[in-house]
């Protein structure tokens, strides 16, 4: 019997992992040492920037909410593989694929704002530092955490809209290992053309728009940077922004390749492996990427673990 008979039609089964056999175990390991490694230093350095005062201005305010949202959008995704491949029952409900869905697209657009935001912050501290205390205000780094997250709960409502309106063929099984964009609407029954343009036009507005000003935050950043006229104090400019642009790169790049094509173009092996890199790999770089070139968090992760060996004594 099928994976399709035991489950009702109000279900769909994972079929990312079901070639893998004897290796779900070893994958299971692998994937459950890289989840527990992201949410350490995610929290860590979450811990580390909230107990360090020196550490309490806007450029790590934002780094804190991007590493809470890192956090959200593997809660959303990874735990459930986790037990699929643990325990083999790579079934899911209808409207526990929909919550997946929508989570995860939320999450992901909200890290992509909480990165524009960010590269404003940079703009700022570069193009006009003697202001940077009086424009980056409490007040304007709320506004922009906030609008983060709304525009970010509004997308991923779109999108689960967009998606689950449609009807199913009887076919639920997922060509993927959680309830993604493309390979849920893969099994969407009659024609899609309307919803594909809806996931188009919300993707190209989140992406599109995001990086649109963090494009302009760098434009004007890299114009201040060559007006400097040493060589050591451009590089000293350009470090400060080195971390963000790693991640905006990283970010950018897998999240273009997933939403901006054509349905026809999706490739079972490809797109998982690319999903892979912004589910698994991205969020595990942040913390990496944002600590290994950051010497102020490097230091707040020092004192905290120093500050947490005094107390245990």
């Amino acid at each position: 019997m099928g994976q399709t008979n035991i489950t009702s039609w109000r279900d769909f089964v994972f079929l990312g992992f079901s070639g893998s056999g004897e290796l779900q175990h070893l994958l299971f390991a692998l994937f459950l040492s890289l989840y527990l490694v992201t949410l350490t230093s995610n929290v860590f350095i979450i811990m580390a920037i909230w107990l360090d005062s020196h550490l309490h201005t806007p450029m790590y305010l934002f780094l804190v909410f991007l590493s809470f949202s890192e956090t959200c959008y593997t809660l959303g995704i990874l735990p459930r593989m986790l037990f699929g491949l643990a325990m083999g029952d790579q079934a899911i409900s209808y409207v526990g694929c929909a919550a997946q869905l929508f989570f995860s697209a939320s999450w992901a657009c909200t890290n992509c704002f909480l990165l524009a935001a960010m590269g404003f912050d940079r703009y700022v501290a570069i193009c006009a530092p003697l202001h940077y205390a009086s424009r980056m205000n409490p007040t304007l780094c709320a506004q922009l955490v906030v609008t983060s997250f709304l525009i970010g709960y509004l997308f991923g409502l779109g999108m689960t809209l967009v998606i689950f309106h449609l009807s199913f063929c009887s076919s639920h099984e997922i060509q993927h290992f959680f309830c993604d964009t493309p390979p849920v609407l893969s099994l969407a029954c009659g024609d899609t053309g309307l919803s594909e343009l809806g996931i188009l036009i919300l993707s190209l507005l989140v992406l599109l728009v995001s990086f649109f000003f963090i494009t302009i935050s760098y434009a004007y950043i890299l114009a201040a940077i060559l007006k400097i006229p040493s060589a050591e104090g451009q590089k000293k400019a350009f470090s400060i922004c080195a971390s963000h642009l790693t991640v905006v790169i990283i970010h950018y790049g897998c999240a273009s390749f997933m939403y901006l094509r054509p349905k026809a173009s999706y490739s079972l092996e490809r797109d998982q492996l690319i999903a892979m890199t912004y589910t698994v790999v991205t969020p595990l770089l942040n913390p990496i990427v944002y600590s290994l070139r950051n010497r102020a968090v490097q230091t707040a992760l020092r004192n905290a673990f120093r500050g947490r060996l005094l107390g245990k004594r």
